[in-house]
């Protein structure tokens, strides 16, 4: 093998190792945004914030984002260079705000557009469709801007 393809391959592989620790990390911030999701909406019939489901999906959200963030910073990308917490958190933060707008868009059109106001419509919507969406997003915007690699 060339070096040239040895370089594509220790690259490729480098990106599938940081794919599947970002996605295990992910699952855990799922289960927290998720989770309180439905625990702010839809406990007990009609939860804490039952009425207003897009503030309880930003809530859960900013929760699911940091515990995410911790577990990429950590361990994810944790072989690359530590730059400030603060500018790192900020710019995950500012990311995962464009991320949470993918998935209101898709609980709006659900919710209002649609007209499916059902915790099975709401986690296919917001916790399905959107943050799938927003989850290709931040893997490739966060390996990007906000763990950069020393060579970036």
């Amino acid at each position: 093998m060339s070096a040239r393809a040895d370089a594509v391959e220790s690259r490729t592989g480098a990106v599938r190792r940081e794919a599947a620790g970002f996605a295990m990390v992910g699952v855990l911030g799922l289960a927290v945004d998720v989770g309180g999701y439905n625990a702010l909406v839809h406990l007990g019939g009609g939860g804490l914030l039952g009425d207003q489901p897009l503030v309880a999906k930003t809530v859960s959200l900013v929760l699911g984002t940091t515990v995410a963030y911790v577990g990429n910073r950590v361990w994810t990308y944790g072989d690359r260079p530590r730059g400030s917490v603060v500018r790192e958190y900020t710019l995950y933060m500012a990311l995962s705000a464009v991320a949470l707008g993918i998935a209101l868009v898709c609980l709006a059109v659900s919710r209002y557009v649609m007209g499916l106001t059902s915790p099975v419509a709401d986690n296919i919507s917001a916790n399905g469709v959107g943050l799938a969406l927003g989850g290709v997003f931040r893997f490739v915007t966060y390996r990007r801007f906000v763990f950069r690699d020393a060579e970036d």
